[in-house]
């Protein structure tokens, strides 16, 4: 039985490590495991944010009827536009940015089912803001 010839090493260079020799290092870097537990949940409270952000939009809607009571009263229209604006366009912009911290949280493989239950009271905050204004415009 004859044994393999090794290659000649230049001068100063290292000796190369043979596979499975203590130091060699051919192993990927370790990713996180795979939860599906929080895809799940994860997956599941995002719809409810869309539910949830559809239904402070419709809700937004009638924050216009805040100027029923302007004929009579003097009213800052445009504190009651920007409460509608906020109301109808903000609980989406607010999914928008869960949806988006979601998917790369999902990505990296980290825990994120944190991130739409944020996101709803993110949606909530953004309905109190709507209201205010819609609210201070008339006196």
């Amino acid at each position: 039985m004859t044994t393999p010839e090794s290659e000649p090493v230049a001068p100063g260079a290292p000796a190369p490590v043979p596979p499975g020799a203590a130091g060699y290092d051919d192993a990927e870097p370790a990713k996180r495991p795979l939860r599906v537990w929080d895809i799940v949940l994860t997956i599941v409270l995002l719809v409810a944010d869309v539910a949830l952000a559809a239904i402070a939009s419709f809700m937004g809607v009638f924050l216009a009827m805040a100027s029923d009571p302007c004929g009579v009263r003097d009213c800052n229209f445009d504190l009651i536009t920007a409460g509608f604006f906020v109301g109808t366009i903000g609980p989406w912009v607010a999914l928008t940015l869960t949806l988006a911290a979601a998917i790369v949280l999902l990505v990296l493989r980290r825990i994120a089912f944190w991130v739409p239950l944020a996101g709803a009271a993110l949606i909530v905050l953004v309905m109190v803001a709507a209201f205010g204004l819609a609210g201070a415009g008339v006196p």
